[in-house]
């Protein structure tokens, strides 16, 4: 996954990313609106952490996301057989 696809289905994944960063608040999440960039700006502003460690955690997040779908689909489709 990338985060074009993180982007595209904000509405989806705004649960999940509030969960992660629970210091985020919903005018937040309305201002990052899927934008990477501006969730690395709240992340920094909010955490105080450094950009680099802020776009670590970003990434993270996202392996986090394939890992969620791969078992997902794999559970879908052990049950379909």
């Amino acid at each position: 996954m990338n985060w074009d696809q993180v982007e595209g289905q904000w509405k989806q994944y705004k649960g999940q990313v509030k969960e992660k960063w629970g210091k985020l608040t919903d005018d937040d999440l309305s201002v990052i609106d899927g934008q990477r960039q501006q969730l690395v700006g709240r992340l920094q502003e909010r955490y105080g952490i450094a950009r680099e460690a802020a776009e670590d955690q970003i990434n993270d997040f996202i392996g986090a996301l394939d890992e969620s779908r791969a078992k997902a689909q794999k559970a879908h489709s052990a049950g379909r057989q």
